[in-house]
């Protein structure tokens, strides 16, 4: 069922749903919101010598009477921070540009902080009740999309900020959901419509921009997965799943996504999240949409070496795991270990992921998939420095063999991970 649904997704549910995604870096864990414009392109090179392709400025970049330096104050006032990027965006996405880099930006374009020139010019433009206290969620209020100047200031910031040359790629983030539904713009008879007249005005924006910009790639972010639904993501290229970015939570919730979303749209980023081995934390993110969430210039040399090795190795197998049919193998809900595998349509690839959850016996694991007259051979992608090597390493075996003998992996302690190509080699 879920192959058929991927491959239903990858057809008609997802943007450019048969073009792989490409690696992407994020700022924020790296420098939050104190940064600058020398702060951010110092990011660039580090992002490059490891084979990113994609670099993204999240939060933090905006606002100038009310300078978004936390998440109090700014939101709505989408005007570069003087002080911070003195000439704006472009300049910023020229240099990631310069160095082989496409340039991504965050916005947030649904919401308003009370503590902004926005709210202050239009405090009649929220979602909100009479007579009641204003309810913040993450210090933020929801702009109300059933007015319609509400529509068209939100486009005119989407419009003027991906029209800033070189930004190719946009995070679209909504922090809270709505509470407190009332709408100072519908009539009284009708205010039992916000919630479809919003999304109706969403969805209106939505498709303006994917027409608009039908070259710029779009993340949906909604506090985590709070918008993991085909209507909207018929906009989108991917969708990010939760800000819980431990990569043992990760393996246990992309298998349960993986039942209805392919392993293209689910943004999985390596992070420090769990304090996990980055080896670990690379080969889950692996298995999806691969992105990292580190800075890299305080990366030990080892750990360094072992992001670049996942990057280079994402680039082999990407195809694989995004154009592929997924195949689980061992369910990690409350168990030693998950596994799961990808295999190419022509099968004559296929990648093995195996996550040791708990130590445990190196028992062998068994792809499905492959075809069994052809013969694979097999070898450890990125395999950790100083373990043992894969025992089958270099060999050429049947895909009969394969998937009834198994592959023993290298890895069988806590937060070790082994991921396995398998090559068909010509008869």
């Amino acid at each position: 069922m879920s192959r058929k649904f991927h491959a239903w997704a990858r057809d008609f549910g997802l943007r450019d749903g048969h073009e792989p995604r490409t690696v992407l870096l994020n700022n924020w864990e790296a420098t939050g919101f104190d940064f600058d414009f020398n702060r951010i392109v110092a990011l660039y090179d580090p992002a490059r010598e490891i084979g990113a392709e994609l670099f993204l400025l999240d939060d933090g970049w905006f606002g100038n009477k009310y300078p978004r330096v936390n998440d109090h104050q700014g939101l709505g006032d989408w005007q570069p921070n003087r002080k911070r990027l003195p000439d704006g965006l472009a300049p910023l996405a020229a240099e990631a540009v310069k160095r082989g880099l496409r340039f991504g930006i965050w916005l947030e374009p649904e919401m308003v902080n009370p503590k902004s020139e926005l709210f202050e010019r239009h405090p009649d433009w929220i979602i909100a009740q009479p007579k009641r206290e204003l309810e913040l969620q993450r210090n933020q209020l929801v702009l109300d999309l059933t007015r319609l100047e509400v529509q068209q200031f939100e486009w005119k910031v989407i419009k003027d900020i991906l029209s800033v040359p070189g930004i190719s790629y946009a995070k679209w983030d909504c922090n809270r959901y709505l509470t407190q539904p009332g709408s100072a713009w519908l009539p009284r008879d009708r205010q039992t419509h916000l919630w479809i007249d919003y999304v109706h005005g969403l969805y209106a924006l939505m498709d303006k921009t994917t027409r608009t910009f039908p070259k710029t790639e779009l993340m949906l972010c909604s506090g985590g997965g709070g918008r993991v639904d085909y209507g909207a993501l018929r906009y989108f290229h991917e969708f990010w799943p939760s800000d819980n970015t431990d990569p043992v939570v990760r393996v246990a919730m992309q298998w349960d996504y993986s039942y209805f979303f392919p392993a293209m749209s689910i943004a999985s980023h390596v992070t420090h999240s769990g304090n996990r081995p980055v080896h670990f934390a690379c080969s889950v993110a692996m298995s999806a949409r691969f992105g990292m969430d580190l800075d890299l210039v305080k990366l030990s040399p080892e750990d360094k070496a072992i992001c670049a090795g996942a990057v280079n190795a994402y680039k082999r197998i990407r195809e694989v795991t995004q154009l592929g049919d997924l195949y689980r193998l061992e369910r990690p809900h409350g168990a030693v270990r998950g596994a799961l595998d990808f295999v190419s349509p022509d099968r004559s690839r296929a990648v093995v992921f195996v996550f040791q959850l708990k130590d445990g016996e190196a028992l062998p694991v068994r792809p499905q998939g492959l075809d069994a007259d052809k013969e694979y051979l097999v070898r450890e992608l990125n395999p950790l420095p100083g373990r043992a090597r894969l025992s089958l390493e270099g060999k050429s075996l049947s895909g009969e063999t394969l998937m009834r003998d198994g592959i023993i992996t290298s890895c069988s302690k806590t937060t070790e991970a082994c991921v396995v190509e398998l090559t068909a080699q010509a008869n």
